[in-house]
């Protein structure tokens, strides 16, 4: 086990806290341990790093004051939102300032004219999702967390979902950021009209730049118009390798759904019977969704996309028939992660990314890896795109060093097939040894000088995304 990263002096921590007391009333600045155990842990396993002091600012310009007393009394700090990342990437690795985004919570404006909406960091997912829907748009990223995560936290970690194989992820939808830089500055990239190609892409760069360039303390997204009629099935398969070679083919034959979901023979066990049940003898099983203008349309392309599952050894396809039943199998899909608990006391979740051709080999490797190791691999998620979540689930910390094993193997098989290891859920602090892998030490070189141009000092979200420098 490597050593835990140096914490910040306790004198700098007092002297940060009296200049923040200045700026902050006494219920933004929390110090009681409940406090500081809430904010020293995310959704990675990642284990416990408690911050000094826990903020809360409720606009830009505290934001900017408190970034710029952390730059003056040279203490880290460590941007946060609902801490439901899986990489570690908010987690305050060197104690210091803990600064909670989740106060700056407003929806300013959703313009249906201009198709684009402007809201804080700590804008729930879902709220938006719901209230651009309620006059008739859409906004696709959907991580299965949107009940729970941030609009602030989508964009540090470029967040995706299942419909991100037809609408792209958060990348593709935010074309406008009020920012706060590492010193405090205030600048405005982007544009509030769709298309627009001033200057260098600031916006690119700072979404999923995993809270180490800056924050965002507002964001203008753009909207589609909502998509009339949505149809979703479930098609069930004897195994694991049907399913992914299923939905190979359907990509194949030129289909592109809204979403195509794998749910593995594990993921299946662990989620059965709650609010869902699925088939008897069921072994893996795909979501289909697609989506559009015409209900006749969407049922041809379903029944084609069902007889190619047939063709690959699906034995049903059950189409949800009204929207609870939508909902019913979709929350089934949303719990996975949780659920998995239930099986085994521990769990490492993984978002892999490999070419959809690679899906039947990766999980295959994957499986036989598992068996190898006495663990056990829970393989589900966006398969259209290849993007997978590959869950190692373990009892105690007597099988960490396996299970340590099992993730480098991961990595490694990973790449080897052409991928890359994470497709959402960031580098951060759990995977940063592993940037390696598939970065050349020259472009890995090149992103630390980009890093140390926006924040010389180094105190912005520490010890992230890049391997940790050899000491002589």
């Amino acid at each position: 086990m490597s050593a835990p990263p140096p914490r910040v002096e306790p004198g700098r921590v007092a002297r940060v806290r009296e200049a923040l007391a200045t700026v902050l009333a006494p219920e933004q600045l929390r110090v009681d341990d409940a406090a500081l155990a809430a904010y020293a842990r995310d959704e990675s396993d990642s284990g416990v790093h408690a911050p000094d002091l826990v903020v809360f600012p409720a606009d830009t310009r505290q934001v900017s004051q408190v970034f710029k007393a952390c730059a003056v009394h040279g203490v880290p700090f460590t941007p946060c939102g609902a801490r439901s990342g899986k990489s570690g990437g908010s987690l305050p690795l060197h104690g210091g300032v803990a600064v909670s985004l989740e106060r700056m919570n407003r929806i300013l404006s959703i313009s249906p004219e201009d198709l684009t909406a402007v809201v804080q960091p700590g804008v729930i997912t879902g709220d938006l999702m719901k209230a651009v829907e309620a006059v008739g748009l859409f906004y696709p990223p959907d991580p299965n967390s949107w009940e729970v995560c941030t609009l602030g936290g989508n964009v540090a970690e470029n967040a995706g979902g299942p419909r991100a194989l037809k609408y792209g992820v958060t990348r593709d939808y935010v074309i406008g950021l009020e920012w706060v830089l590492p010193d405090g500055e205030v600048v405005r990239v982007g544009r509030r009209t769709i298309k627009g190609v001033a200057g260098y892409d600031l916006v690119g760069l700072f979404v999923g730049s995993e809270g180490t360039l800056g924050v965002a303390t507002e964001i203008t997204v753009q909207l589609i118009p909502l998509p009339r009629e949505v149809l979703t099935a479930l098609v069930v398969f004897p195994s694991v390798l049907h399913a992914a070679r299923a939905v190979s083919a359907v990509l194949a034959a030129g289909i592109l759904p809204r979403c195509l979901e794998l749910i593995d023979d594990v993921a299946l066990r662990a989620v059965n019977g709650r609010g869902f049940q699925f088939p008897p003898g069921a072994g893996s099983a795909v979501i289909v969704e697609v989506d559009g203008n015409g209900r006749e349309g969407l049922l041809a392309e379903l029944s084609q996309l069902g007889d190619i599952c047939t063709s690959q050894g699906a034995t049903e396809t059950l189409v949800a028939q009204d929207a609870s039943q939508r909902e019913k199998l979709w929350a089934a899909r949303r719990v996975i992660s949780p659920a998995l608990r239930a099986l085994k006391p521990h769990k490492i979740s993984e978002d892999i990314v490999v070419p959809r051709s690679k899906i039947p080999e990766v999980i295959e490797r994957l499986k036989a890896m598992g068996a190898e190791l006495g663990l056990t691999v829970a393989t589900y998620g966006h398969a259209g795109d290849g993007n997978l979540h590959a869950n190692i689930l373990y009892e105690g910390a007597h099988q960490r060093p396996l299970v340590d094993e099992a993730l480098r193997r991961m990595l490694v098989m990973t790449v080897e097939l052409g991928g890359t290891i994470t497709g959402e859920h960031g580098v951060g602090h759990a995977k940063r040894e592993y940037l390696s892998l598939e970065q050349s030490p020259a472009l890995i070189d090149l992103q630390r000088r980009l890093k140390a141009f926006f924040d010389p000092s180094g105190l912005l979200n520490p010890s992230k995304i890049f391997p940790a420098l050899m000491r002589s």
